[in-house]
């Protein structure tokens, strides 16, 4: 049995645990679940035992088939806090990333620092479920807690501390909390101060690649996983997505297509749009080593996540194959879906608007059109969102993408790989790689093992799909309907304000 590198991915409602040997072949995979806590309105919380039991599940059935592991890498969901008390237990459950009860402590550290000052320092806007808003929540809404917490981690980075005992972090995920400085790629002491965290809170920076402690006693007890394995920095979820598809390189582009969409593009100098409108995050790679040590990253809110709104509570779908019929009758309908447009707002929008009160919107709706139209004009409408986030990121990066990487969820429908390269009219490359984020994980241990640069695992590993062609005709008609769904927005803000007030 070869030697294998486990990377380890905590998911917002799974863990996945993936195990591959030196040339990125998958040995062994597993996942475990967990629920989502939502104690009051806007609440998004976890229970961070729970999710330690499902790494130990994930873990030990990874392990049971590839005994001998040279080392771990860490990834996971961005953004939440895990607060700590005197003893490094756990004082509350975890406040994940799609908690929403911090947007007027988001709202009000951007109005203290100013726009200029936030873009210069953090490189990103500070959005509800950010760690440093929840950060600044706490010690608003539940002060008593607050006053016991000694350290606050990311959710990767609890899973570590169970893991080895210690207590570290990496620059591409501690970049999500909204608190690193995005030239020194350290913790930002003007953050730091806004939000009313200590530096001695938060815990120490170390390379994506490098050690930062060996599974212990215990955990091998737990998890399966051999004593006295290193276990490395690791990197936040879309970051280490990126590793996996061998976007290392200015001039490589990736487009991720899951709940909702990601667009991606390593730079070697960080680059901050000055309206906040994409983020600004280092990446898990290393510009000490000449690599692009940061990525322009604009995000939407509702890809697959749309689609499972129209499967679930419009359509009342329930069968196995109901994903795969929706596609089918969308895929019998022309591009442009017959003059339907759609707003994939379900949750409000971050790039380009970063307006938590945007709603989604059906334009041009008629009695001619059928479940086919509607399950097309989502998918395009999705499409659209990336797109448009996309244009904000060409607007700072230097040069536009030679090479295209379509991956996430979405990647794997036949119709989603079409509108993508009709809509960008540009040639995508999907990825084939299902454990995304884990493999990134996994890379970076390899990367660690052999004391080589990361790039060079993501290239050597990358698995791609043969490429997907734009369609003349399909760009053309994008291009006039995309001008359409441009407006929208700016003619519809004003509205979703008012709107706002009438809901509940």
């Amino acid at each position: 049995m070869p030697r294998a590198y486990i990377g380890l991915d905590l998911g917002t409602s799974s863990v996945k645990a993936l195990a591959v040997d030196g040339e990125g072949r998958v040995l062994a995979t597993a996942s475990q679940s967990y629920p989502m806590l939502h104690p009051e309105p806007g609440a998004a919380e976890q229970d961070t035992d729970v999710w330690w039991e499902a790494v130990c599940g994930a873990l030990a059935e990874v392990t049971a088939a590839v005994p001998d592991v040279a080392a771990i890498g860490l990834t996971g969901q961005m953004h939440g806090a895990v607060f700590l008390g005197e003893d490094r237990a756990p004082v509350r459950p975890a406040i994940t990333w799609a908690d929403t009860r911090s947007g007027s402590q988001a709202a009000s550290i951007e109005a203290e620092i100013g726009r200029g000052v936030l873009a210069g320092t953090a490189g990103t806007a500070i959005a509800a479920g950010f760690q440093a808003a929840s950060i600044r929540w706490l010690r608003e809404r539940e002060p008593a807690t607050w006053d016991r917490v000694t350290t606050v981690l990311l959710p990767k980075d609890e899973i570590r501390r169970r893991l080895t005992g210690g207590l570290a972090t990496d620059p591409s995920d501690a970049a999500g909390t909204g608190m690193l400085g995005v030239h020194s790629r350290a913790w930002s002491s003007t953050m730091l101060g806004v939000v009313g965290v200590a530096r001695r809170q938060l815990p120490a920076l170390r390379g994506s690649r490098n050690e930062t402690g060996r599974v212990s006693a215990s955990a091998t007890v737990a998890t399966g996983v051999p004593t006295e394995v290193p276990v490395v920095g690791g990197a936040g979820d879309a970051p280490a997505g990126a590793m996996a598809a061998g976007v290392v390189e200015e001039g490589d582009l990736l487009l991720s297509l899951s709940s909702g969409a990601q667009v991606i593009a390593p730079v070697r100098r960080p680059v901050v749009d000055p309206a906040l409108r994409v983020h600004t995050f280092a990446s898990a790679l290393d510009p000490d080593a000449g690599e692009p040590g940061w990525n322009v990253m604009g995000a939407t809110m509702a890809a697959g996540s749309a689609i499972r709104w129209l499967r679930d509570e419009i359509f009342g779908l329930t069968s196995e194959t109901a994903l795969a019929e929706m596609e089918a009758a969308a895929a019998a309908v022309q591009p442009g879906a017959d003059g339907l447009l759609f707003l994939p707002y379900l949750a409000g929008e971050r790039t380009p608007h970063l307006d938590p009160d945007a709603r989604g919107v059906f334009l041009g709706l008629s009695a001619e059109h059928g479940r086919g139209h509607l399950v097309r004009s989502v998918m395009e409408g999705s499409i659209f969102a990336l797109l448009d986030a996309y244009h904000v990121v060409r607007e700072l990066v230097p040069e536009p993408p030679r090479r295209v990487v379509l991956a996430g969820g979405g990647s794997r429908s036949p119709l989603w790989r079409q509108i993508v390269a009709d809509m960008f009219g540009m040639p995508i490359s999907p990825l084939t790689v299902g454990e995304q984020s884990a493999m990134g994980a996994a890379m970076l241990a390899a990367a660690y093992d052999r004391e080589v640069p990361v790039s060079e695992i993501a290239r050597a590993w990358v698995r791609l799909d043969e490429s997907v062609e734009p369609i003349r005709a399909n760009v053309d008609r994008y291009g006039e309907l995309f001008g359409i769904y441009r407006e929208l927005y700016p003619l519809h803000r004003e509205h979703f304000q008012k709107l706002k007030g009438m809901r509940g």
